[in-house]
């Protein structure tokens, strides 16, 4: 197997292997490739311990690293999914969040590792590109939302009364 050019690498305390075969489970594209044990002992776990796992979530190569409680996820990166439907946004939403993840605004969620995932209907994402009155109300609707309601969304778009009203 070729070695990427650019991987991302996520830290994780000591769940790497876990949330990587999660997400093989989860996601289409998606794969555990590798498992990597540590040769010696280190700050954070002894020798054998998983130390790296490579994976691909939605295609994209990633590291898992288990470098201990030093480092914790947060919301300055996140993986955008863009997705075709109303059924597969629930599908990876309820995936993430119905698995000890946790929700959040305008289509962000969080796994239970803490890693951010924001799951954005292709619409959501052309509505605001429109640019104009369009755009304004679809954003104003996505504000109100947790997970998209691409329903709402396309009333927005129509500049349907509903449209104010946000989904769950």
């Amino acid at each position: 197997m070729a070695i990427p050019k650019n991987t991302i690498c996520l830290w994780y305390d000591k769940d790497a292997e876990e949330a990587a075969r999660f997400y093989a489970e989860v996601f289409p594209d998606s794969a555990v490739t590798a498992v990597h044990r540590a040769p010696g002992d280190y700050p954070s776990g002894k020798a054998g311990d998983v130390l790296t796992v490579e994976f691909t979530a939605f295609g994209i190569p990633c590291l898992g690293l288990n470098g201990g409680p030093l480092f914790q996820h947060n919301e300055a990166f996140s993986f955008q999914v863009a997705t075709d439907d109303q059924e597969e946004t629930d599908r990876y939403w309820n995936a993430i969040v119905g698995n000890g993840g946790q929700e959040s605004a305008c289509g962000w969620c969080k796994d239970r590792w803490g890693v951010s995932w924001q799951f954005t209907p292709r619409v959501l994402t052309e509505a605001l590109a429109a640019g104009g009155e369009e755009a304004k109300r679809v954003f104003e609707a996505m504000l109100e939302m947790g997970k998209i309601d691409v329903a709402t969304i396309e009333a927005a778009r129509r500049a349907d009364a509903t449209a104010t009203r946000g989904g769950s």
